[in-house]
C-alpha cells in the first residue's frame, strides 16, 4: 500500500521551530521514488542535526546506491531538535524521512551510520518518535530492521539491546547484499517472519545479529566468551572492504543543502584506508588497507559532481590525502582544468611529512589562502614515538617557515590530551612549539602578523587499536595539563598574544570511552541517560556529564564493574574484548605485540613502502594495497564549458 506524507501535518509546526527549512527536503539531487514500484525501502539515518548529517559522505553514497536500484528505495531521517520533538510528541506525528517524509516505521530497514558512539541517545530518541520498540527484542513484523554501521559499529555491544545487526566496514556492497536477502525473503512470503529474515542475514557471517550471540560474565565481571546461540551462525563476523573504488565513483550527485551544514563544498575520496600505523587512530587501523582511486576516476568524479551540483569548492578526502601516490599531479591538473572557472581545491589536515609548498600553491591557485592545517598529535618527541607519529619539531618548523614566506598567515596544530604514557612536561612542550612556530613564521614572514592555532582534544582509546588495552587519563588530569599548557603559552606575552588555544574538556572524552570500549551493560546507562532528557551528546550546550556519571552510578551500583573499571583501567593481554568476535581483519597478536612495542617507544614503518608486517589485513580478508603512480594524466588538461548546469550555492 502506498505510504502517505506526513508534511501536511508537519507543516503547521515548522514555523514555530528555529531553523525550519532543515525538515522540509527537495534539495538539489534529492529523489524520491514511487513506493509501490520498490520492494525493498530504506530509512538512512545519521543521528545528528542536518547540519552535520547531510553531508556525509558514507549517508550520501548508500543513498545513491540504493536509489539506482529499480527493486529499492532509500530516504533520508536526521535527528530532530528538542523543539521540533517536543512539538512531535504533542501533535502525534512520528519520526520522518526528509525526502517523501514519510514515517520510518513503514520502511523494511532503518540503517543508521554512527561516526562517533555520542550519537547512541539520538538513535533511541529517533527510535521512540518513530513508535518502533526500544528493544530489538520488543519489535514485531510490523517493525522495520534496525541496522548500524559506519566506525562505531565495529563495537556495537553498547547498542545490542536497541538494534537487529551491524555491519562493519564499507557499506557499498554490504547494502546491496541485504538488500538482496530482504527482496528475496519478501517474494517467497517471509516464512518464519523477523526471527527467519535475521538469521538470513546473520548466517552470510558478513551481517553481525546479537540476538544470536551470547554472552556471559565471571565472577570479577570480565567478559567470559561472546559466542554463537545457533548452529548455523558463524563464530566471527567480517568485514567488508570495498576494492577498486572506480567500480564504485559516489556519490556522483552529491546533494546541494537547503540550509547551511558544517561542509559546504563538493567531496572526493580519493583513497580509503591508511597504513601510517598511528596507533591511537581506529579509523586508519579499521580501513586497511589502502585502496586508491585512479588519477581519471577522481577526474571524472569531480567534472560530474561539479555539473550537478554548482558547488565552488572541491574537497579531496581521506585519512591522509597528501599520501597519494600522484597527489601533485591531482593537484596541478586539477588547478589547471578549473583555472577559468574559479573552482578551488582544498586537502584536510595533512602530514608534516607530506606537505610541500609547491602542492600547498596549487590547491591555493584558485581560491584564497585561508591557513594550513598539520596534526602533530603529541606534544613531544618521545611521545610521538609512543603513538607512532614521528614528526619532529626541526620538520615542522621548516614546512611552517616555508609557508608563512609564500603568505600564509595562520596554521593550525592539533594535539591530543592524555595520551598513554604521557607526562605534564609531553605537554608542555606543545607551548614551546607553538612559540617557535611564531618565532619562525615571523621571521620568514618578515612580519609580526602571524597567528597559530593550537587544537587539543581528550584521547579516547579505540577498539581495534593498539591502544585498546590503555587506560584512559582522567578528567581531572586532563584538564589539569590543559590549564597548565594554556598558562605556559600566555607565560611569553609578545609570542602568546598570537597563540589561540581551542581545547575540548575531559569529561564528553570520558563518556566516549566508556561508550567506545563498553560491553553490553553499558546500553542501561545510555537507556537511563535516554530517560533523562540525554540527546545531541555531541554538541557541548547538550551535553550533561552529571547526568551520564548519575545514570552510570545507578546501573552499576552493587555489581561488579563501575565507569573507571571502563575507562581508566588498563587491560590484560588474556582478556576476553567485547569485540573480539568481530573482525577488522586485524590480528590481536599483532595488535598487542604492537602496544608493546608503544610502551618501548618503537616506531614501526608504513608498510606502502616496505615489507609486511603481517597485520593480518590482506591474509586475512583475501585483500592488498592498491596504490600507484599510474603514470597517466587527468584528462582533458584544459578548462572546458562552464560550469553552468546548476546554480552556484
Amino acid at each position: 500500500m502506498p505510504v502517505e506524507s506526513l508534511f501536511p501535518r508537519l507543516e503547521g509546526l515548522l514555523p514555530k521551530v528555529s531553523k525550519p527549512i532543515q525538515y522540509v527536503g527537495g534539495e538539489l539531487n534529492a529523489q524520491v521514488k514511487d513506493w509501490d514500484a520498490a520492494a525493498v525501502h530504506w530509512a538512512l539515518m545519521y543521528p545528528d542535526a542536518y547540519e552535520v548529517g547531510l553531508p556525509n559522505q558514507g549517508v550520501q553514497i548508500l543513498y545513491e546506491v540504493l536509489n539506482e536500484r529499480a527493486d529499492a528505495l532509500a530516504e533520508r531521517t536526521y535527528a530532530v531538535w528538542p523543539d521540533l520533538e517536543k512539538l512531535m510528541r504533542e501533535d502525534g506525528i512520528p519520526q520522518f524521512t526528509v525526502d517523501g517524509h514519510r514515517p520510518v516505521r513503514a520502511f523494511d530497514l532503518l540503517g543508521v551510520s554512527f561516526s562517533t558512539e555520542l550519537g547512541y541517545t539520538n538513535l533511541l530518541v529517533a527510535l521512540d518518535l518513530a513508535g518502533i520498540p526500544l528493544h530489538a527484542a520488543d519489535r514485531t513484523e510490523d517493525d522495520p530492521i534496525v541496522v548500524a554501521g559506519g566506525h562505531a559499529a565495529f563495537n556495537p555491544e553498547p547498542i545490542a539491546d536497541f538494534i537487529d545487526a551491524a555491519v562493519l566496514g564499507d557499506g557499498e556492497e554490504a547494502i546491496g547484499l541485504i538488500t538482496d536477502i530482504v527482496r528475496d525473503f519478501k517474494e517467497d512470503g517471509s516464512p518464519g517472519g523477523r526471527d527467519a529474515l535475521l538469521l538470513h542475514l546473520a548466517r552470510t557471517g558478513a551481517v553481525y545479529v546479537p540476538r544470536f550471540f551470547d554472552v556471559t560474565y565471571r565472577a570479577d565481571g570480565q567478559l567470559e566468551s561472546v559466542v554463537p546461540n545457533h548452529p548455523d551462525v558463524p563464530a566471527r563476523v567480517t568485514k567488508h572492504t570495498v576494492m577498486n573504488l572506480d567500480e564504485w565513483p559516489y556519490p556522483k550527485t552529491p546533494l546541494v543543502p537547503l540550509a547551511e551544514t558544517v561542509h559546504e563544498r563538493m567531496s572526493v575520496e580519493i583513497f580509503r584506508g591508511c597504513t601510517r600505523g598511528c596507533r591511537f587512530c581506529q579509523a586508519g587501523m579499521i580501513t586497511r588497507p589502502v585502496r586508491e582511486r585512479s588519477i581519471e576516476g577522481i577526474g571524472a568524479m569531480i567534472d560530474a559532481g561539479l555539473k550537478a551540483t554548482g558547488f565552488e569548492e572541491v574537497g579531496l578526502l581521506s585519512l591522509s590525502s597528501a599520501d597519494h601516490s600522484e597527489i601533485g599531479p591531482i593537484a596541478k591538473q586539477l588547478a589547471d582544468r578549473y583555472a577559468d572557472d574559479r573552482v578551488s581545491l582544498s586537502l584536510p589536515s595533512t602530514r608534516v611529512d607530506a606537505f610541500n609548498i609547491d602542492l600547498a600553491n596549487e590547491f591555493s591557485r584558485n581560491g584564497r589562502r585561508s591557513g594550513l592545517t598539520f596534526a602533530p598529535e603529541g606534544g613531544s618527541e618521545r611521545l610521538r614515538r609512543v603513538i607512532n607519529k614521528m614528526v619532529s619539531k626541526d620538520d615542522l618548523i621548516r614546512t611552517v617557515s616555508a609557508a608563512y614566506g609564500q603568505g600564509w598567515r595562520q596554521v593550525k596544530l592539533y594535539f591530543m590530551c592524555g595520551l598513554p604514557t604521557e607526562t605534564d612536561e609531553d605537554v608542555l612542550e606543545i607551548a614551546e612549539m607553538a612559540h617557535d612556530v611564531i618565532r619562525a613564521g615571523r621571521e620568514a614572514a618578515g612580519h609580526k602578523d602571524i597567528r597559530c592555532t593550537v587544537s587539543i582534544g581528550g584521547f579516547v582509546p579505540k577498539p581495534h587499536t593498539p591502544f585498546q588495552w590503555a587506560a584512559q587519563a582522567s578528567p581531572e588530569v586532563v584538564d589539569n595539563r590543559l590549564r597548565k599548557l594554556r598558562e605556559a603559552i600566555n607565560a611569553n606575552k609578545s609570542l602568546g598574544r598570537n597563540v589561540g588555544m581551542r581545547y575540548h574538556d575531559g569529561e564528553p572524552s570520558l563518556v566516549e570511552g566508556l561508550l567506545s570500549r563498553g560491553d553490553r551493560r553499558v546500553g542501561a546507562v545510555i537507556e537511563e541517560v535516554w530517560r533523562q532528557g540525554g540527546r545531541f551528546d555531541g554538541w557541548s550546550e547538550h551535553f550533561s556529564f552529571a547526568r551520564w556519571m548519575t545514570a552510570a552510578e545507578d546501573v552499576f551500583a552493587g555489581g561488579p564493574v563501575d565507569l573507571a573499571w571502563y575507562t581508566t583501567r588498563e587491560r590484560d593481554g588474556d582478556e576476553v574484548l567485547p569485540w573480539d568476535h568481530l573482525d577488522s581483519g586485524l590480528d590481536k597478536q599483532w595488535l598487542w605485540d604492537d602496544w608493546q612495542d608503544a610502551l618501548g617507544e618503537f616506531e614501526q614503518d608504513d608498510c606502502r613502502w616496505t615489507p609486511c608486517f603481517d597485520c593480518g589485513v590482506c591474509s586475512n580478508l583475501g585483500t592488498d594495497i592498491q596504490i600507484g603512480p599510474t603514470g597517466r594524466s587527468l584528462l582533458p588538461l584544459v578548462s572546458g564549458p562552464k560550469l553552468a548546469a546548476a546554480p552556484p550555492v
